[in-house]
């Protein structure tokens, strides 16, 4: 019963579940980007390129059976993927303050040689 309790502990920490979110977030992002790359990149940038080259898409550009199209594509998204990941991080940065150090209050010694002036003066 130790074990089913370790787990249940793990697998339902606010990291972990955290976590889970980031990945399916980060799953439907990737999507999104490859549609950005293959839909709007690909078509504005390269069409001209590849219509040249005899291809409807990225993907599909290919030289001896080596399909470096789809490479393409991926490094586009990758790119895309990490700038806006830099962007991210590079505001998350900014939001985050560091607060100044507080000023140093008095000492326990400080506080009970004044309590203790204070009971002589009595």
């Amino acid at each position: 019963m130790g074990f089913v309790k370790e787990f249940k502990e793990f697998a339902f920490k606010g990291n972990v579940i955290d976590l889970a979110v980031g990945v399916i977030i980060g799953g439907a992002f990737g999507k999104i980007v490859s549609s950005l790359v293959e839909d709007v990149i690909t078509p504005l940038l390269l069409n001209p390129a590849l219509e040249a080259m005899g291809a409807e898409n990225i993907a599909q550009l290919s030289w001896n059976g080596v399909k470096y199209g789809s490479f393409l594509s991926a490094v586009i998204s990758f790119l895309c993927i990490a700038f806006v990941l830099f962007l991210i991080i590079k505001g998350a940065n900014k939001m985050k303050k560091e607060e100044p150090a507080a000023p140093a209050g008095p000492t326990q010694e400080d506080l009970l040689a004044e309590i203790r002036d204070l009971l002589k003066n009595k």
